[in-house]
């Protein structure tokens, strides 16, 4: 079948761009453990080579993980996956295999990372770059594989601390 993301090409960039404003959950293998986060600033940066920016606290576990760890997953969530997202942004959050033992998933087999099974687009990304922006730090990556785009869903938006209807 060949590679996903030569066979998405640029149709994959321009549906991660449409879901710019999404939320996704962001996870990472680190060792034997999985962690993972949802985050609100994800954003497509460029068309060639494809590359995402993926904006994480810069206080945070995740951060220091993803500061090891070039390889992760980033999951665009569909709007019936408040839940999911809930699960991920709660603070104290156990490990993400606890956090998708309930819901289909799988291993990337790029990035090791958790991926799971729904949601409108899943990809896995190599870091090229990490910028320190105020309390975040913006990690800005190259698109390795497109796992799925799913066209037929509609994202899970967050504003103002609410997520739309």
């Amino acid at each position: 079948m060949g590679d996903p993301l030569t066979a998405a090409g640029t149709d994959f960039v321009e549906a991660v761009a449409g879901f710019a404003t999404g939320v996704v959950v962001l996870t990472v293998r680190d060792g034997r453990d999985d962690l993972g986060t949802t985050v609100t600033s994800f954003m497509s940066v460029s068309l060639d080579p494809p590359m995402v920016a993926a904006g994480v606290a810069t206080s945070s576990y995740l951060t220091e993980v993803l500061n090891r760890r070039e390889r992760w997953a980033a999951t665009v969530l569909s709007s019936g996956q408040r839940a999911l997202a809930g699960r991920f942004a709660a603070e104290g959050r156990p490990s993400a295999r606890i956090l998708l033992a309930s819901a289909p998933h799988h291993r990337g087999g790029r990035s090791d990372a958790l991926i799971p099974e729904s949601g409108l687009a899943a990809i896995e990304c190599e870091t090229r770059q990490a910028v320190a922006a105020g309390d975040h730090t913006l990690f800005v990556a190259e698109v390795l594989a497109a796992d799925y785009i799913a066209r037929d869903e509609t994202p899970l938006i967050r504003v103002n601390r609410r997520y739309l209807t």
